[in-house]
């Protein structure tokens, strides 16, 4: 690695692999992830506690891509048990911590601020590279990360009928750290560790740890069977569960994992936030909530940060070109 390099490589964007269609996979992992809200509402709307939701939703998915999983770990399970402290924290911070601490943000916030405070992230992976590196990050990448959450503000209309708590607000802080976590481990992925096995083990260790909280009694689980509402008429409960488990929870991952890799966490996580607006439509398309003007508006916003962000990075790209060719030349 060069010195221009390194001098670019930043905690929250270790060496991105810039391969094409990153956006797209990105849009895809935004899109399952969204569906998670009609497919859980349907589940809680029909006696299931949020905790078995989630829990199950991660236990499930695990066992989904799990077969993916061992062939992509056959002949590097040295290096996949090495990893263990990734897995972990991708598990503890990124599935079960993000999800749980959300919940509980809900009981006591809006759920407008809830959503506000969890998508918090990219805000805080922008500061964070900032307080580790103590390099100021580019105009751009600052006005880009401001107009982005701006955006959000507008599609989740967080100043209507706000509630506020400070306990609620530690919360949804936390899930905040959980979502950075998420984009962050992604980015910063070694090669000799699949997304797909960090994927599967994180779901797996999210699972294992929501079984402990359930089983000492700090998370509610409670699960009911029969028919539940879903998309305007009753269906039994096994569809919404395979919903969230298959899309929003084995495909929602592992396409993020991937996505992070080829993005790096900034532009992920900024491209995650599309997550609000696929639910905004999903929710027109199944429950008949239309999107008003103003989250139309909040969209727009939020892809002009995209861009701002994004164009941040090129200019960065081009500005070492030339020092990339001093520094040959003077090798040579």
């Amino acid at each position: 690695m060069t010195m221009s390099e390194t001098v670019l490589e930043t905690p929250t964007d270790h060496a991105p692999t810039r391969r094409p269609g990153g956006l797209l996979i990105a849009l895809l992992s935004a899109a399952a992830f969204s569906l998670s809200g009609v497919f859980g509402h349907a589940l809680m709307a029909g006696g299931w506690s949020p905790g078995a939701v989630v829990l199950v939703r991660l236990a499930l998915a695990t066992v989904v891509l799990l077969p993916l999983a061992l062939r992509a770990a056959a002949g590097r399970w040295r290096k996949v048990l090495a990893a263990w402290p990734v897995l972990l924290i991708y598990g503890a911070l990124a599935t079960a911590g993000c999800q749980v601490f959300y919940f509980y943000a809900v009981q006591r916030l809006s759920v407008s601020v809830a959503l506000m405070l969890e998508y918090s992230s990219p805000v805080l992976i922008v500061l964070g590279a900032w307080a580790i590196t103590r390099r100021r990050p580019g105009p751009l990448a600052l006005a880009g990360t401001a107009t982005a959450m701006a955006g959000l503000a507008l599609v989740l209309n967080v100043f209507h009928g706000v509630r506020l708590d400070a306990l609620g607000v530690v919360f949804g802080l936390l899930a905040a750290v959980g979502s950075a976590a998420y984009f962050v481990v992604g980015a910063r992925l070694d090669d000799d560790l699949p997304p797909i096995v960090l994927a599967t083990g994180g779901l797996g260790i999210g699972a294992v740890l929501l079984c402990v909280l359930g089983g000492v009694g700090l998370l509610p689980l409670a699960v009911r069977g029969g028919q539940v509402p879903f998309a305007g008429t009753q269906v039994g409960w096994w569809l919404p569960l395979l919903g969230i488990a298959v899309v929003s929870g084995s495909l929602a991952y592992a396409t993020g994992i991937a996505a992070s890799r080829r993005l790096g966490s900034r532009i992920a996580s900024l491209v995650g936030l599309s997550e609000v607006l696929f639910a905004c439509v999903m929710a027109w398309l199944l429950v008949g909530e239309r999107p008003g003007p103003g989250q139309l508006v909040g969209g727009a916003v939020i892809l002009l940060g995209v861009v701002l962000v994004k164009w941040d990075e090129l200019r960065q790209s081009r500005a070492v070109a030339p020092s990339r060719g001093v520094a040959s030349g003077v090798q040579s």
